[in-house]
């Protein structure tokens, strides 16, 4: 398996991969990784290398890229989700970095300390002209209440300041717990002495600091922005610096990096900038990329996907406990699509037994990539199955029926133009059997190469089937029967179904040929899996 390593990485994190049996570890660069994505399947990036959609086409190896570090903006993640590539970051991993140079940034700003750097050094003495605030008793407003935003609210607590913050998505309690005054939008904008940003880029948090929201600000009010650029509109910020609304900006971010030369916003005295370093550290820095080696080893050896950003996260606890399923619901999904007729419509997942209560995105995921395997010539998988169901017009749906059945079991309905197809399993001895077909009991397990038959059941079929895998050197090596408990119709024959594990492909001319016994309505060849 090769690893690209298409950026600078910590040392002891480039360690970690080559201690990995079996991984071949080729350490590049953003200029020169691009000859080895051809056969690469997994790849480590931090900022400066941009994995577009041209990127993910020279790589159709590809499986996971992990972004050593908070943000994602460098992946283009609806490619990365289409060409079924997960990708992973490790957020928190530089938090107190991020934290620390936020209050870096409000000391200088609070003592003019650059300004004073600059007159000292320059054999000038301006004792008068420095005249510093604390930030003891001065209010704090944390716009984002996340990893860094609360290790921003410790560290700003050791100034006696007061803090209050906004986030919408952010327990209430957290904020309790860090006592902190949780509060909307527009009372921390008014209210702060000093703002400083910590949210994601998103349509709603784009120049979320404008000239509107500026307006509505203290007079003096001081700005830190070590998340986005993007979250400030920087016409609106110059023009509130220079006429001292806004006292005093510390921005590590900008939009774009770098700001083209000449740019007025570089001109203005009360901005200090700094050029996206609030995460630089070494200690940050040997922290993510540990961090995201150890992602990435636990998804490529077990499948465990930590800090996914294209996929349904779970924790290795939960992995654990519902892995066994995710290959049950694929093959599941798998096997239906080689035995429904007509065209899909739509996939409905139930869950029965304990994993009911369990988080089932990774189940409904598995179950529809299974599904979708046989009528795509891309990958389905579960970091781009439901996307695949979205552009084909797929309804999606699950049933979580935590009191119903005796065992733990999973059912794909694969629904189609022409009826609906429901097949049932199970995990026995942490290997998924197929339970039951239409309602009809079978069991088998779901693996290997099995001929799947429905036929009328009437005297002598069985004997067909032996007689025509027999006379074409074709060996059975597991076979499982079961009929309908009432037929259809009132005075219909009953229908049955047969399942039969065979060593070798029968190929198409036996299964004609065991399609010509006129009480068999079907007979397909389903690979359900290894």
């Amino acid at each position: 398996m090769k690893i690209l390593v298409a950026e600078p990485m910590s040392p002891a994190a480039i360690a970690l991969l080559q201690k990995q049996e079996g991984w071949d570890v080729v350490v590049s660069n953003p200029k020169e990784y691009e000859p080895h994505l051809a056969d690469c399947e997994a790849m480590l990036v931090r900022s400066a290398v941009k994995v577009k959609a041209d990127t993910l086409a020279k790589a159709p190896k590809l499986r996971v890229i992990g972004r050593a570090g908070v943000g994602v903006d460098n992946v283009e993640l609806p490619a990365a989700t289409a060409a079924g590539v997960l990708v992973m970051n490790t957020p928190g991993g530089n938090a107190v970095s991020v934290a620390e140079h936020t209050l870096a940034l409000m000391l200088a700003l609070a003592r003019m300390v650059p300004e004073a750097n600059a007159s000292t050094r320059s054999g000038k003495w301006e004792k008068k002209k420095f005249l510093g605030n604390e930030l003891r008793g001065k209010t704090l407003g944390v716009v984002g209440l996340g990893n860094i935003g609360q290790e921003v609210v410790r560290r700003a607590r050791g100034f006696e300041m007061r803090i209050i913050a906004c986030d919408p998505y952010v327990n209430p309690q957290t904020a309790a717990d860090l006592s902190v005054d949780l509060l909307p939008i527009e009372d921390v904008l008014t209210q702060s002495d000093y703002i400083s940003l910590h949210v994601a880029l998103t349509p709603q948090t784009k120049a979320m600091i404008n000239a509107d929201s500026i307006a509505r600000m203290r007079d003096g009010v001081r700005i830190i922005n070590c998340a986005r650029g993007e979250l400030i509109d920087q016409d609106a910020l110059c023009a509130a610096l220079e006429s001292k609304k806004v006292a005093g900006a510390g921005l590590d971010v900008f939009s774009p990096e770098p700001l083209p030369e000449g740019h007025p916003l570089l001109g203005a005295p009360n901005l200090i900038a700094t050029p996206h370093i609030a995460g630089s550290t070494e200690e940050a820095q040997e922290i993510v990329g540990i961090r995201i080696v150890e992602q990435m080893v636990e998804y490529l050896r077990n499948g465990v996907a930590i800090n996914a950003v294209n996929m349904p996260a779970v924790s290795p606890e939960q992995y654990k406990a519902i892995g066994p399923y995710i290959t049950l619901a694929e093959r599941l999904g798998k096997f239906a699509a080689f035995v429904a007729q007509g065209n899909p419509r739509g996939v409905r997942v139930t869950y029965r037994g304990r994993i009911a209560e369990m988080n089932t995105n990774l189940l409904r995921n598995s179950a529809l990539a299974g599904a979708l395997s046989r009528g795509l010539s891309t990958r389905a998988n579960l970091v781009n199955a439901m996307q695949l169901a979205s552009q084909r017009n797929l309804t999606v749906s699950e049933e979580h029926q935590k009191r119903g059945g005796t065992t733990d079991s999973i059912q794909v309905e694969l629904i189609t133009d022409k009826g609906t197809t429901a097949v049932t399993g199970g995990v026995v001895m942490d290997k998924p059997r197929l339970l039951s077909v239409d309602g009809i009991a079978v069991e088998i397990p779901l693996a290997g190469r099995l001929i799947y038959m429905r036929n009328l059941d009437v005297p002598g079929v069985i004997g067909h089937v032996g007689t025509v895998l027999g006379r074409n050197q074709v060996n059975i090596a597991n076979f499982s029967l079961g009929r309908q408990d009432a037929p259809p119709d009132a005075g219909a024959a009953l229908h049955a179904v047969a399942l039969v594990e065979v060593d070798s492909d029968p190929g198409d001319a036996v299964l004609a040929e065991l399609r010509s016994n006129p009480a068999v309505l079907l007979a397909v060849t389903v690979e359900p899996g290894d």
